[in-house]
């Protein structure tokens, strides 16, 4: 179940973090996985990686904040591969700021990355997969906008909470083409840029707050996307699956420490 045996997966911003693990479980599962990355280095290292554990990969170095560097990366796949049939949006950026601090740049650059370029990746791909018979277009959503919030990052929040009702509205325009789009919402996942931004102590903090008691792994939102990828997935379209331990379901965060407490002391 859930092969992706001989299929061509393209993972934008796939050199470190979720992408990362999306990848490597694309290839663990028999796809020949596109690294497409801003950071030579980094993913090329990735790719590499893939290549020693008898995965396929290779990587191309692209920016998905323009039309020209979208159709630039399609383009280059279609060349190489001769076809699309996963495509995967998970690049995103998050500069925390305050809305009164906000720049226009900063705004533009987190709408460009995070939201526009699913219209123009899908617009650029779409044709192709059209032509084949069909194939599978995700996006690595976040709960922070569709479900939650958080100070600092209004406008991640809103791109975010965008790319849903994008994602719901596209589906019916490609659902007669044999294209399914869906996404995945991750909640707080342990990547380097986390461990940047967050220091263990307050990872720690973090993990007793998630009714499941840790931190996501990015290979945990890969199973996720494997199975919108799959075959198993075909009858699957405009969905997005919340993949975040559970730490969007309780009322209090207050009341669920206590009753963790409560038990532990039992």
């Amino acid at each position: 179940m859930f092969s992706l045996q001989n299929r061509v997966a393209v993972v934008t911003g796939a050199s470190q973090g979720i992408g990362q693990g999306i990848a490597e479980v694309f290839a663990e599962a028999g796809a020949r996985v596109v690294i497409a990355a801003r950071n030579a280095e980094r993913g090329e290292r990735v790719a590499s990686n893939i290549i020693s554990a008898g995965g396929e990969a290779v990587f191309v170095k692209s920016d998905i904040s323009s039309v020209e560097g979208v159709d630039a990366l399609i383009a280059t796949v279609l060349e190489r591969y001769g076809k699309i049939d996963v495509l995967v949006h998970n690049a995103g950026v998050f500069p925390m700021v305050t809305v009164d601090d906000l720049t226009e740049d900063q705004l533009e650059e987190t709408f460009s990355v995070n939201l526009k370029a699913a219209f123009r990746l899908t617009k650029a791909v779409a044709p192709s997969m059209r032509g084949s018979g069909g194939g599978r277009l995700l996006f690595t959503g976040s709960v922070t906008g569709p479900r939650v919030a958080m100070p600092l990052l209004a406008h991640y929040a809103a791109s975010k909470a965008g790319l849903n009702g994008f994602i719901r509205a596209a589906s019916l325009e490609y659902a007669r083409d044999g294209i399914t789009i869906n996404a995945v919402e991750p909640g707080f996942v342990l990547t380097q840029a986390m461990d940047e931004l967050v220091s263990r102590e307050e990872q720690k903090q973090m993990a007793m707050q998630i009714p499941m008691g840790r931190l996501g792994a990015a290979r945990d939102i890969g199973y996720a996307m494997l199975y919108l990828a799959s075959d198993e997935a075909g009858y699957v379209t405009g969905q997005s699956i919340v993949v975040d331990g559970g730490s969007c379901t309780p009322e209090s965060g207050v009341q669920l420490q206590a009753f963790y407490d409560s038990r532990t002391s039992q």
